[in-house]
């Protein structure tokens, strides 16, 4: 496994302006041509976290899927991140991992941020994904998902004969400044647990809403340690994360052997969504 090098976005996104926001973000990440090979883009990147940029929602043969294919290619790395995205079964918020050949993947969000009414709109995903990329092997996960270690969990054995589910844990996320400390928190905490990369994106900026948000995007390495953080401006970060030292963290540290076996329900209820939201 080689290193990989992580592009952290930590961008002030436009309310509602999904043209607008893929100039802009488009505008932060065209230098990093050659420099990476992993964009990191925050949650619902082309709106704000909005209930009401659902009316609005694209579908897969809409601009920003077709505009992160785009990009990957024109960056020669993967581009990730989250979007509104209709679907025959409802409108997701769904992050989307293209990458340079026109692939993309995608992981729709599976807890919705009830707090903030959330669940009463989306509809929720029920399967974590495992994306390999450059020889890492990459789980991503939306903000809220933050809260749920057992969801998060990089088994041992599992999805991979005597190895663990992943390297790289990444979150993309709208997090307000006023819940900034369990951020950090927590990020520190799935990095420990899981023995993995922890690469974290969060926005900066004030929403429609008028919730502030402070940013504090980073890479996280496996000892809980960050190898970046950024601060509460906009801001391209890049980490190269070591392959070298997490195999060998890992080795010398195997808890993964100790860990608790478990299976997840698919099904997660569904509380006022219909493909009509």
């Amino acid at each position: 496994m080689n290193d990989l090098r992580v592009s952290l976005v930590q961008g002030a996104t436009r309310w509602h302006d999904p043209a607008g926001n893929r100039d802009h973000y488009g505008d932060l990440i065209a230098p990093l041509h050659g420099r990476t090979d992993l964009v990191v883009l925050p949650e619902t990147f082309t709106s704000g976290f909005s209930n009401e940029a659902i009316h609005n929602a694209e579908t897969m043969d809409g601009p920003t899927v077709a505009w992160m294919r785009e990009q990957a290619k024109a960056l020669d790395a993967a581009v990730t991140g989250s979007v509104q995205l209709r679907t025959e079964e409802g409108v997701f918020n769904r992050l989307l991992f293209a990458t340079p050949d026109g692939g993309i993947v995608h992981y729709d969000k599976r807890h919705l941020f009830r707090y903030a009414g959330e669940h009463e709109r989306y509809a929720a995903g029920n399967e974590r994904r495992t994306i390999e990329w450059r020889d890492w092997r990459i789980c991503p996960l939306v903000c809220y998902d933050l809260r749920f270690p057992v969801f998060a969990r990089n088994r041992y054995n599992v999805e991979r004969k005597d190895q663990l589910d992943y390297d790289l844990l990444v979150f993309v996320a709208n997090w307000p400044a006023a819940r900034a400390y369990p951020w950090r928190t927590l990020l520190r905490a799935r990095a420990i647990e899981n023995l993995c990369y922890v690469a974290a994106v969060n926005r900066v900026g004030t929403d429609g809403n008028g919730l502030d948000y402070a940013g504090d995007s980073a890479v996280i390495d496996f000892l809980g340690h960050p190898a970046s953080e950024c601060g509460d401006e906009e801001v391209v970060s890049t980490t190269t994360l070591l392959a070298a030292e997490l195999e060998a963290h890992r080795k010398r540290f195997p808890a993964m052997l100790d860990g608790d076996r478990f299976t997840i329900s698919k099904a997660i209820p569904r509380v006022g969504c219909s493909r009509n939201c």
